[in-house]
């Protein structure tokens, strides 16, 4: 049974498993504002050899970690947080789809803090 459409904030009725335009909206400036203070990759650590380590990890370990679709990530199980021994290392990396990547490994990183 579907879920009733709901009343978001500003007014608009909109289907229970999406987003209003306004939530969208606010979700592009918040992530607009975090990116423009991140570092870049190379600022953290992601430079040539992360890229090769990254092809052959993800050449050998094709499908994702969480649920078996089709792996488009290498993810850290451990943060590195600039450890250049935790960003290459083989034991510390699992493939993922960008669905559990975006999604799933999120959702984890958040609740551990």
């Amino acid at each position: 049974m579907a879920k009733p459409p709901r009343l978001c904030g500003c007014g608009q009725i909109v289907p229970a498993d999406q987003l209003c335009a306004c939530q969208l909206d606010r979700q592009r400036e918040r992530k607009a504002r975090h990116d423009r203070r991140r570092p870049s990759a190379a600022q953290r650590g992601y430079d040539s050899e992360w890229r090769k380590l990254r092809a052959e990890f993800i050449r050998l370990h094709p499908f994702c970690a969480f649920c078996g679709a089709e792996a488009e990530h290498v993810d850290h199980k451990e943060r590195h947080r600039g450890n250049r021994a935790l960003l290459l290392s083989w034991t510390n990396l699992q493939s993922l789809c960008a669905h559990c990547h975006n999604s799933v490994k999120q959702r984890q990183e958040r609740a551990a803090g």
